[in-house]
């Protein structure tokens, strides 16, 4: 329990068994009332049993489905189990823990979903060429449509609440990228409110991205097309529950 709240880490890893064992321990030492589940995406090495000697909870995935896959495998397991709070953090070490409490203040204050954002002044974090026009035009239009200023609409560095939860262990995308912008496109237009929180992220500890640097750039101009069109397409989501 963290401030009353059940708060489950989700660590979505593929192939950290290098790696994954001082990120639990770090989150552990750092959020000691918090859980936390591996969900290990198909991996071909140790990761499992690292993880689960680390002290995590591990769901092992019997092949590799990507980001999105492994997160909504690890929003159901939140959903089942009645968690308050589902908190991202990869297991590659490039969230920085430190920073959850000021997630999930955010989260007290009112949001449905709450991002570490890398381009919000913390930090030295930087892009450059086509991939950083890419994220600048998707952080304005999602900005309009969340009437908030959103400087990091990719950041897998988020928090959400026991309503997203819900929601994402029914509907969550799975293709590259999706997992972050699609969702947070259908969070919007279903009327969830969206917030960001400056974080400095932290190099990548061990491992290897997912996704060359040219795939994602490409994948972004692709999801940036799509967000241009998202205001006359139809919600993913049905319109935000009403409290009760």
């Amino acid at each position: 329990m963290i401030d009353g709240k059940r708060v489950l880490i989700i660590m979505p890893a593929w192939n950290e068994a290098e790696g994954v064992a001082d990120v639990i321990k770090e989150v552990h030492t750092t959020l000691p009332g918090a859980d936390v589940l591996v969900v290990d995406d198909g991996s071909a090495d140790d990761t499992s049993r690292v993880a689960r000697a680390a002290g995590a909870t591990v769901m092992t995935l019997p092949y590799n489905l990507g980001v999105g896959g492994a997160m909504r495998a690890g929003y159901r397991y939140a959903h089942d189990r009645g968690y308050d709070v589902a908190i991202q953090v990869d297991a590659d070490g490039q969230h920085d823990p430190r920073n959850v409490p000021e997630l999930l203040a955010r989260l007290d204050a009112g949001a449905d979903l709450v991002m570490g954002a890398r381009f919000a002044g913390t930090g030295d974090y930087e892009t450059r060429g086509p991939r950083k026009w890419a994220m600048v035009v998707l952080a304005f239009w999602l900005s309009r449509m969340a009437k908030t200023k959103l400087t990091d609409v990719t950041s897998g560095f988020r928090a959400s609440n026991r309503d997203l939860i819900d929601v994402f262990a029914h509907w969550y995308p799975v293709e590259y990228l999706g997992d972050t912008v699609e969702s947070s496109i259908a969070v919007v237009r279903a009327g969830y409110r969206i917030e960001q929180v400056p974080v400095a992220m932290r190099p990548r500890a061990t491992g290897t991205p997912s996704q060359s640097p040219w795939k994602a750039t490409l994948y972004l101009g692709r999801i940036g097309m799509i967000l241009l069109l998202a205001l006359s397409r139809r919600s993913a989501l049905g319109p935000k529950r009403k409290a009760k």
